[in-house]
């Protein structure tokens, strides 16, 4: 049996309470896994070019103030 169908199997069995700090667990979790991925991308380069158009853009006066 995978070990995803396990867990399916066992969240579908907690409690309302068990439901509630299930969530806030993953969501930090989750959070913190977007967020190592995120500044993996950075320090690989990934963004420069989204980073050069926004720049670009930018000076071109297609920014708006916020």
């Amino acid at each position: 049996m995978e070990k995803v169908e396990k867990v399916e199997r066992e969240v579908q069995e907690f409690s309302a309470e068990e439901i509630a700090k299930f969530r806030k667990w993953f969501a930090a979790f989750d959070a913190e896994a977007w967020d190592r991925q995120f500044e993996a991308d950075v320090k690989a380069g990934k963004l420069d070019a989204l980073a050069d158009r926004a720049l670009r853009d930018h000076a071109a006066g297609k920014s708006t103030k916020l």
